[in-house]
């Protein structure tokens, strides 16, 4: 019930809710660097109650409320909802003698709210996206030094809103730059950088507690075929899709990465060449039976696949292991392609 109150929206509501909505601070668990802000304005203020209110589409969502359980309120409800039509802030000594508050269920239920002081929380282009503010169950003006102090901290509010946007926006450009360094853009696998990177601490662990460490090399039979017929982009699509397959029938643990064009490499930590061989022919199975549509076209496609096995004992570089999965795989090929070959040499 909203004692048929309907508060007015800004004229830039739209605009707002979208500054607003930036900082991405709706929801977000409580903190304790808000937590004192609120707690240092209700101490200066001399009032039982302090909130950093944020006025959202129908609600005012508390990031922080002192002397409260609330976490949000309809916004027809809330003080906050007038304070942001204000000039930068609104105090109204007796909500009372207000006729835009008297009415309020703030007001009139059980907490008897009779003084409300917020400054608005302005974003960095200019919008007001909710208030800082305490409020009182005793009619009383704040003084103008507490009114100065309460504006002093809704800045300092706003610069850990911005200071957490900012940090947000960083975290999110590291996480495109790991992607760009780590991740193959076409099929999302593990770059080759980022396998061989892989490929060296599995083989310091496999050498350090003695597990087995297989890699299986693939490359796709004819490829070039289809880029030449049909178009890079199927080949694209086919790329796609294998690097799904691979997703598909691997563990979480193992490690798949497009290694060179139509090439990619799986490491299988923890697995013997029986078992590599049976997670290879499982793919080959896979690869082979696949269909693939795009451009008005389907095709398939052939994989031939090279096995090696680390052993500590012959304490191979990176570029040996890699070396004779290739040679297993060129094999692969030479004997008809659509095969599995493991590299001279293993069990």
């Amino acid at each position: 019930m909203n004692y048929g109150t309907i508060i007015p929206r800004p004229l830039n509501e739209e605009k707002r809710l979208a500054a607003l909505r930036r900082y991405a601070v709706l929801d977000t668990p409580v903190d304790s660097d808000f937590d004192f802000l609120t707690e240092i304005a209700a101490t200066l203020c001399e009032t039982p109650f302090a909130f950093i209110a944020l006025v959202d589409e129908d609600r005012v969502w508390y990031k922080s409320a002192h002397g409260s359980l609330a976490r949000e309120i309809p916004r027809d409800y809330d003080y906050c909802s007038y304070a942001i039509l204000e000039d930068g802030e609104l105090h109204i000594p007796d909500l009372h003698l207000d006729p835009r508050t008297a009415r309020l269920p703030l007001t009139r239920g059980p907490l008897h709210y009779r003084m409300y002081s917020g400054v608005n929380l302005q974003s960095s282009d200019g919008y007001p996206i909710g208030t800082l503010c305490v409020l009182d169950t005793r009619t009383r003006e704040l003084s103008l030094e507490q009114q100065n102090f309460l504006r002093k901290l809704a800045r300092q509010v706003m610069f850990l809103f911005e200071l957490s946007a900012k940090d947000a926006a960083l975290e999110t450009l590291n996480e495109k730059i790991q992607k760009v360094v780590v991740f193959d853009e076409l099929t999302g696998l593990s770059n080759r950088r980022a396998l061989l990177a892989r490929l060296q601490a599995e083989m310091d662990r496999s050498r350090r507690i003695g597990t087995e460490l297989s890699v299986v090399m693939i490359a796709l039979d004819h490829f070039k075929q289809i880029n030449d017929r049909h178009g890079q982009a199927l080949g694209d699509i086919v790329l796609r899709g294998v690097a799904a397959l691979l997703r598909e029938h691997i563990r979480v643990t193992d490690i798949a990465g497009r290694y060179d064009g139509d090439q990619f490499c799986i490491l299988l930590p923890g697995t013997s060449v029986a078992d590599a061989t049976f997670v290879a022919n499982t793919l080959r199975i896979a690869i082979a039976e696949a269909v693939f549509s795009g451009m008005g076209h389907q095709v398939k496609v052939t994989a031939s696949i090279g096995i090696t096995f680390y052993s500590a004992k012959n304490t191979p570089t990176v570029e040996s292991l890699i070396e004779l999965s290739a040679h297993a795989m060129f094999r692969a090929k030479v004997a008809g392609r659509n095969r599995v070959e493991t590299a001279a040499g293993n069990p």
